[in-house]
């Protein structure tokens, strides 16, 4: 129940030395600045790596093929091997909890020789045969047209899809692209799509790519059978590193690999590379708070100190109002609700200065342009009530004690104190 009485009481005693209780709340007021800042740094570096990942399906591992470094079965070792596209319908069959296997092959470097003809101009890309699914493991923004599809593929269609990248060098500013011709390696494409790629970070090469339908690449190529490298996608609640194991187990038995050949098969776990980013990123959040919070802890510290400060120059008050028959507990709370008071009052100051630089970085990072693995730091309702629950916990801790201090002095000793 409010008390006025109280309240202008504790506001006297706050405010009788202006100077030692703001030099008190300054360092509860440091301790929770500190702690929503490291949080809000920590969560920008989480959201800068979210988007680099963007919607990447990081539950994938990509699978290529390495040297046998063991004899088998009547085959030697330091042997070289390709995938084939029956791995592909084994896989799918014996391996419970897969959703999506792109077999791809590839020709072509950007920074290569030519193999693009285009008219009188020329260029040198990557060149992928795909299935329709590479899409959902590899997003990109289709710009105009459409991406393969599995038309494209059971009919063998000679069709492709462009990057941003190869337009702008193989065609005019304003020309039509779609229903164009390219000629990849002397073999005509007609140009279907064109694409920018997602979360590319600027990397030029991810413009410059052209992706075909897997069995028109396969059959224009003279690739037959064979794949060069597989994109394999767990499905949700199923983590790719725990079934990996068993892919490989089925790819080694195709090929007459040596069950203990660990280098035959390579691959990239992105689902445990994503982990560990993960694990990363909560080794930044207990960091953040382990700091924040011993930081907070010194200025608790000195809240108590100088609470105890003040019980020792209100002894006479304490003793006259005891002798009148206020009650421990009237004592106790009066203490408590002061240190409690000035605790909130200073973390509170600190929450609200705290918000608002978070929202200046954001003002300068939206006017300046994205920061490489870094963006929109911020602090959610969640944090804020987590501090303003530490905030209730220092301020209760930090009077405690002087408080248990205040109700033990006796009324005849207080009174006799000058």
């Amino acid at each position: 129940m409010f008390n006025r009485d109280r309240w202008k009481e504790i506001i006297e005693t706050l405010t009788s030395n202006w100077f030692r209780t703001v030099l008190t709340a300054f360092g509860v007021f440091w301790g929770i600045f500190i702690l929503i800042i490291l949080l809000a740094a920590g969560k920008g570096f989480e959201n800068g790596i979210n988007l680099e990942f963007g919607d990447t399906a990081t539950n994938t591992i990509f699978m290529w093929t390495r040297t046998a470094t063991k004899p088998y079965m009547g085959m030697p070792k330091n042997r070289r091997f390709n995938y084939k596209i029956t791995d592909v319908s084994d896989i799918r069959e014996s391996v419970k909890g897969i959703d999506i296997i792109s077999p791809r092959n590839q020709i072509g470097d950007f920074e290569g020789n030519d193999n693009v003809v285009r008219g009188l101009k020329t260029g040198a890309f990557d060149v992928y045969g795909d299935y329709p699914d590479i899409i959902k493991q590899e997003p990109m923004k289709i710009t105009s047209g459409r991406f393969v599809n599995y038309n494209d593929i059971n009919e063998k269609r000679k069709v492709a899809v462009i990057g941003e990248g190869v337009k702008k060098i193989l065609y005019e500013k304003d020309e039509s692209v779609l229903g164009s011709y390219i000629k990849i390696n002397g073999v005509n494409f007609m140009v279907v799509g064109t694409y920018k790629k997602v979360n590319s970070d600027g990397n030029e090469g991810a413009q410059k790519e052209i992706y075909t339908p897997f069995t028109a690449f396969s059959q224009a190529f003279n690739m037959g059978q064979a794949v060069g490298w597989m994109a394999i996608t767990a499905q949700d609640g199923v983590p790719i590193t725990s079934i990996k194991e068993d892919i490989f187990k089925v790819v080694r038995k195709n090929h007459k690999i040596h069950p203990e050949d660990q280098r035959a098969i390579g691959h990239f776990d992105l689902h445990r590379e994503y982990g560990r980013v993960e694990s990363l990123f909560g080794g930044i959040r207990f960091i953040a708070y382990f700091v924040g919070i011993m930081v907070l802890l010194s200025g608790v510290i000195g809240v108590s100190n100088i609470m105890l400060i003040v019980v020792k120059e209100r002894t006479k008050e304490i003793g006259i109002r005891r002798a009148l028959g206020a009650p421990p507990s009237n004592i106790r709370s009066q203490i408590l609700t002061e240190s409690v008071f000035l605790t909130i009052i200073s973390g509170m100051t600190g929450i609200i200065l705290g918000t608002l630089f978070i929202y200046a970085i954001n003002s300068l990072l939206d006017a300046s342009g994205p920061v490489d693995m870094f963006a929109n730091p911020s602090v959610n309702l969640g944090v804020v009530t987590i501090a303003l629950t530490i905030l209730i916990v220092a301020g209760l801790f930090a009077g405690f004690i002087p408080a248990q201090n205040a109700i033990k002095i006796k009324p005849v000793e207080a009174l006799r104190t000058e």
